[in-house]
């Protein structure tokens, strides 16, 4: 929550970039038609799926619910028929640029048994798609469909099979809201429509924000999600960040560094922590992981956390005309009381909880911002890039010798030194 400053705390703002169940899906595509097969003779049950997957993504586009609703087992149970409906008119909502579905038959997974069915199937199923106006590369989504054989025809039976994660979007839940704006777009629900609101009337300047800072060479497009529920919260960012004390996280499906291609980045907000924050606090949390957005594809997995989240939160707090005692007053507290730090903020207090990870992101804000101060915004951004593309601690030592002519030790010397005056001053 906002301290009575409005400034967000650290355990409000703290958020990584998560790869959420990244994995690398194929598919291969279903034969051609048997043009030798006799009349009457039924399809195989790949080339059947292909097709029963094909003719629901055709509905999608088309707008067509009879269609979409063909494709369901008509012995299912009534509420996942009543699921579909609402899943398919949810879809139609969304403005793709592709929606598609993946299948790999030679990955069966344990099918139920589907009542009065003459055969049951899982193969690996992926959803493909992109947002429009969003997303430069689709990202695909693992989906546990479970078919069923009825006669000669192929339905879908399930979207829940053993084994096999389901993933779950927006429109998988409630009604969605969805706003659009020049550089982004926002999916919410009825019952977080007014944050929707208040985000999309952010999304454009916070964008042009981190441009300035970070640079053009990333998408400058985002896609703020607002989970209602715990469930869909879970479901994007998983239990470890789907507690009321993190307003907000970044997501991403899978990150190639060395291509620097990022599928499916997303920021996630937590609506019953953000829905709390005055405007400035909200802008200060969006500019924060947007930030996440634009390095994610220069940013390794292990890289210093320091660096990280300390750059993020600079360019969050870079205009929002805080002080930086009001920024950082559990730093102002312990260099009152123990001095100034002696060494980088270490990866493991950002696993901790409450003021111990508070510190720790308020004294890497204040270490980037020591940086920016000392080589000017574009340095700092160049220095993060080539800290951030390692995991190796010896990279933060050799970059600082290349951009900054200086050593770690070096470094921390001279923000120690500054602080006690950075931190009394406005």
């Amino acid at each position: 929550m906002p301290d009575s400053g409005g400034r967000p705390t650290a355990a409000v703002t703290a958020a990584v970039m998560v790869a959420a169940g990244a994995a690398v899906w194929w598919w291969r595509p279903a034969p051609e038609p048997d043009a030798t097969r006799p009349a009457g003779v039924a399809e195989p049950r790949g080339q059947a799926v292909a097709h029963l997957l094909e003719r629901r993504e055709n509905a999608v586009r088309r707008g067509d619910e009879r269609a979409f609703l063909a494709t369901v087992d008509p012995a299912a149970p009534p509420d996942f028929r009543d699921r579909q409906r609402h899943l398919f008119r949810d879809l139609t909502d969304v403005p793709f640029a592709e929606f598609d579905y993946r299948v790999d038959s030679s990955e069966a997974g344990t099918a139920p048994d589907v009542p009065g069915a003459e055969e049951s199937w899982v193969p690996r199923v992926a959803l493909r798609y992109a947002l429009t106006g969003v997303d430069i590369v689709p990202t695909l989504r693992p989906l546990g469909y479970v078919f069923a054989r009825r006669g000669g025809a192929w339905y879908l039976a399930a979207d829940e099979a053993p084994g096999r994660r389901t993933w779950r979007g927006p429109w998988d839940f409630d009604d969605l809201v969805v706003r659009r704006t020049a550089q982004g777009m926002v999916l919410g629900h009825p019952g977080t429509a007014a944050l929707a609101d208040r985000v999309a009337r952010q999304i454009d300047g916070t964008v042009e924000q981190v441009s300035e800072v970070w640079g053009q060479g990333w998408s400058r497009r985002v896609a703020v999600v607002l989970p209602e529920s715990r469930a869909e919260l879970e479901s994007l960012v998983g239990q470890e960040f789907s507690g009321d004390g993190i307003a907000a996280v970044a997501v991403a499906d899978r990150v190639d560094t060395s291509a620097r291609r990022v599928e499916g980045p997303r920021v996630v907000l937590n609506p019953r922590t953000a829905a709390r924050l005055s405007d400035n606090a909200l802008h200060v949390v969006l500019q924060h992981e947007i930030t996440h957005i634009a390095t994610r594809a220069d940013t390794a997995e292990g890289a210093p956390m320091w660096m990280v989240e300390g750059f993020a939160d600079y360019v969050g707090y870079r205009d929002s005309g805080l002080r930086p005692r009001d920024i950082a007053p559990e730093l102002v507290r312990s260099v009152r009381a123990h001095g100034p730090p002696r060494a980088l903020p270490a990866d493991a207090d950002f696993r901790a909880t409450g003021r111990t990870l508070d510190l720790a992101y308020q004294r890497s804000w204040s270490l980037v911002r020591h940086l920016v101060q000392r080589l000017g915004e574009p340095r700092a951004a160049l220095l993060y890039r080539r800290i951030a593309a390692s995991p190796d601690p010896s990279a933060v030592d050799a970059a600082l010798h290349e951009i900054a002519g200086m050593s770690t030790e070096q470094l921390v010397r001279d923000w120690a030194a500054e602080l006690p005056r950075t931190l009394g001053s406005g």
